[in-house]
């Protein structure tokens, strides 16, 4: 029997470069993919342990300059503002040997609820994040609440908090899942509301 593969940091599909680093969340969604498969496109991303800083950076520099990277994404099997020093610092570094390679967060829009006291989208900008996707995956509190299943009460309005405040410094895009029980429509007319772009995500459904 073949050893488990060893978790990846990072990991790419075609030619954004991603990092995974850390598997812990604010949510637990039921369609999350984490749920079903222990990662995407034979990269392990169940961490056993998260990365340091320095680990990150470590496996980043590796491939940095390995190809020509449209874009650098945090986004893995957790919420990267869970550990909002690390992605700055990340960040930092990357910004300081690749001044050009434009950086993007994928998030819950939970931020500042975990990082109270910290502010958070200027922290974000100064480190040299351009942008943000922002999974919003519900019309409404209720149903937020019943497909995403916060650890939280009221995590439907951090969301929207996050989006308001992140639209005043940073590129911001807002996601859905095409799960059956959302209304995309109503998702997409909130974001037009909100005046930042929209996008949809394929919902992987699996099957054993």
């Amino acid at each position: 029997m073949a050893p488990p593969q060893k978790p990846a940091i990072a990991y790419w599909l075609e030619k954004t470069l991603y990092l995974n680093i850390t598997n812990r969340c604010t949510n637990n969604c039921y369609f999350c993919l984490k749920n079903f498969k222990s990662g995407v496109c034979n990269f392990n991303l169940r961490l056993l342990e998260e990365p340091t800083p320095a680990q990150v950076i470590t496996e980043l520099e590796e491939v940095l300059l390995t190809r020509s990277w449209v874009e650098l994404v945090f986004c893995g099997f957790g919420e990267p503002t869970e550990r909002l020093d690390c992605l700055l610092e990340v960040t930092r570094w990357t910004k300081h040997h690749n001044k050009t390679l434009p950086i993007r967060l994928n998030t819950n829009g939970h931020a500042y609820v975990l990082n109270p006291n910290r502010n958070v989208v200027k922290d974000l900008k100064t480190a040299g994040i351009e942008k943000v996707s922002v999974s919003l995956n519900a019309q409404d509190e209720k149903k937020y609440d019943e497909v995403c299943r916060p650890q939280f009460a009221n995590a439907y309005e951090a969301v929207i908090d996050f989006v308001e405040r992140a639209k005043e410094e940073l590129e911001v895009e807002t996601t859905a899942v095409t799960i059956p029980e959302v209304d995309l429509q109503q998702i997409a007319a909130l974001a037009e509301r909100m005046k930042v772009s929209f996008r949809l995500r394929p919902y992987i459904q699996c099957f054993w």
